[in-house]
């Protein structure tokens, strides 16, 4: 028998007998009581002193303590299963099955079905004697995240480190913030994706490939834009058509865009690269 289940039998028995002892107490006081109405009343400054002389009835201070433990122990079983990997989690060190019964009054030995079930859980190991968080990612720190990220060039998502240690959401804020790293959102699922941004990787990009690129005419309207970005799965930056529909409620007008005036050369331009008059060799000035 555990040393809890000790302390619960104990406790059953400290009740019993307190309860006997309530009884007898209750019944002594009412035969003194009918014993002493038959002589001189007392005063109510004595029945004050009396009650207060009494000490009172005191029940184990380990009441609450055991009845909190005894509703985790008639809980299902997934719910203790979820209540020792929140545990392991937190510690992020092995614990053995009387460590855990310890801190969140799970008791893995006695309960097969949870003990089972958290020795064949993913986010769990069990070296035999221990059990311990088990994330996708063993990692530690900053470092050793900017290493795995910039294994995985095609982008590896934020959900499958989120859990590597406890710093590391601020980490990959930082790694970002100092360009890194990118974090970009998936249009379809919603979720962060890590993509490296790593400076001494070379990318050689053919000729013909940035004609092409080059070569596509982009469409005047952003709504047109945006269309375009959400058919092939990308999020834009933008949401033209909600701007355009605030701006109508509040009556401003969308101004358009200008096309810059381009700026000739003429006698009258200040050159201030005169010292470089091969600059200037296939210039048509008006009036020359």
């Amino acid at each position: 028998m555990s040393t809890l289940d000790e302390s619960l039998s104990k406790f059953k028995k400290q009740q019993e007998k307190c309860q006997t002892t309530l009884v007898k107490a209750a019944a002594k006081a009412g035969s003194s009581r009918a014993a002493s109405s038959k002589q001189v009343p007392p005063s109510n400054s004595s029945l004050g002193n009396a009650k207060s002389s009494a000490p009172a009835a005191k029940f184990s201070s380990d009441t609450e303590r055991l009845q909190i433990i005894n509703s985790i122990r008639k809980a299902p079983a997934g719910a203790q299963i979820k209540r020792v990997i929140d545990l392991l989690f937190e510690k992020r060190q092995p614990l053995t099955p009387e460590s855990i019964n310890k801190e969140c009054h799970v008791d893995v030995n006695a309960n097969k079905t949870v003990f089972e079930s958290l020795k064949n859980n993913p986010k769990v190991s069990y070296d035999g004697k221990t059990f311990s968080y088990k994330s996708k990612h063993a990692l530690k720190d900053k470092a050793q995240l900017l290493n795995l990220i910039r294994k995985f060039p095609e982008g590896i998502a934020v959900i499958d480190m989120k859990d590597s240690y406890t710093a590391v959401m601020d980490d990959l804020q930082a790694l970002k913030a100092s360009g890194q790293i990118w974090l970009l959102s998936n249009f379809d699922s919603q979720e962060d994706i890590a993509y490296p941004n790593d400076p001494r990787a070379i990318i050689k990009v053919d000729d013909d490939l940035k004609q092409l690129f080059r070569g596509i005419e982009l469409p005047r309207d952003m709504l047109d834009i945006e269309r375009d970005l959400q058919k092939n799965g990308m999020k834009p930056a933008t949401n033209t058509a909600l701007r355009r529909a605030k701006a109508e409620v509040h009556g401003l007008a969308l101004k358009p865009k200008t096309k810059k005036k381009k700026h000739e050369i003429s006698k009258r331009t200040k050159l201030t690269n005169a010292h470089l008059p091969e600059l200037f060799k296939n210039l048509n000035v008006p009036g020359s």
